[in-house]
């Protein structure tokens, strides 16, 4: 597998543009990998932290250096063209996670969540280590730990949100809530809709009543209640992922829904909480990994980005520009027939704040 690196100023429509562009040749389908990177790459404050890591310069390598040499070879690359070979990436990538250590496509929302979760864990323990390696110097090695909880790192800042589960007793009136905090949205999809009703659904009130009664503190009993999901704390970055992979009984396997799901360029969400922090925050889209095909292991990924008010197309080793409504052209198809198709998977959406 090799990147090629393209400055725009190859590309005769955006000569004056001063921006790099991540273009990859394939080999062994690793495009579920590239346009998850092209993604992030995009990801303006994602790439800022992954290259002042790099400055830092950590001595032992893990996933995260070879990604921060990765993206710094690109934002340094100074010719027009050039070529990169990520082998110290992907083989690291491959040693950590039997998962993608293969040939075989993958799917690109699994990468995204083991990538984040594996480079929140580097910083997570390297905070550690430098708490512990502070007590050393100063003696204070019998000093109580405040709590066991893992600090926050720069991937939650930018990434995580935080879910309300409300649930209300139907006799009592009492209203529980449990928090619960999140990387990425994923979202159930449906025919000829939007991904505001999408994030509507998701929030749906929903009746335990029957075999489903919620056990209520107050009333020390089952009770019929109602429950709904919603946004406590919205992210700097929304990454919402769209569940286009369904388990069929009847073909014992998962099958695509490629169904018709439009996806704004600018995005507000109300399915809130009404304590929720940054109410009004919204929020434009950045990026898009789209999957190619008609199912989860076999197709093509592609990444469509935003910058420098220029939309792009990243195709493996092509990279193009494209107008703002060619991005309909990834909504999905109208019709319910199963055969292939071009749709949104990941949407990167990002503050404005």
């Amino acid at each position: 597998m090799k990147i090629v690196i393209q400055v725009v100023g190859i590309l005769p429509w955006l000569r004056n543009v001063q921006m790099q562009t991540l273009g990859k040749q394939e080999f062994g389908n690793t495009c579920y990998c590239n346009s998850v990177l092209q993604a992030l790459y995009f990801c303006r404050p994602f790439r800022e932290n992954v290259l002042a890591y790099k400055a830092q310069q950590k001595k032992k390598e893990n996933l995260l250096t070879c990604l921060a040499d990765l993206f710094h070879s690109i934002a340094t690359q100074k010719k027009k063209v050039g070529v990169i070979p990520p082998k110290k990436f992907i083989s690291r990538l491959r040693k950590e996670n039997d998962l993608f250590d293969n040939y075989m496509q993958q799917d690109a929302h699994e990468f995204l969540n083991y990538l984040l979760n594996t480079i929140a864990d580097i910083l997570q323990e390297e905070k550690k280590q430098e708490k512990q390696n502070g007590k050393l110097k100063n003696g204070n090695m019998n000093e109580p730990a405040e709590n066991n909880k893992p600090e926050l790192t720069w991937v939650h800042e930018i990434f995580q949100g935080t879910l309300t589960n409300e649930t209300r007793c139907l006799n009592c009136e009492t209203v529980s809530s449990k928090d619960e905090d999140f990387l990425d949205l994923s979202v159930d999809v449906e025919q000829n809709t939007s991904i505001t009703h999408c994030l509507r659904d998701f929030s749906n009130t929903e009746t335990l009543c029957s075999e489903q009664k919620y056990y209520c503190e107050t009333c020390c009993s089952k009770q019929e209640a109602q429950k709904r999901m919603r946004v406590k704390k919205l992210p700097m970055i929304l990454a919402l992922h769209l569940k286009r992979f369904k388990y069929m009984e009847q073909l014992h396997r998962y099958t695509k829904l490629s169904y018709r799901v439009v996806f704004p360029l600018e995005l507000r969400l109300f399915n809130t909480s009404s304590d929720a922090v940054n109410l009004d925050r919204m929020y434009d889209l950045v990026a898009v990994v789209v999957h190619c095909g008609s199912g989860p292991n076999r197709g093509h990924y592609i990444t469509i980005v935003k910058s420098h008010g220029f939309w792009l197309l990243f195709d493996d080793d092509i990279v193009e520009k494209i107008d703002a409504q060619a991005i309909e052209e990834f909504y999905g198809l109208t019709s319910d027939i199963s055969k292939n198709s071009e749709s949104g998977y990941i949407l990167f959406y990002q503050s404005r704040e």
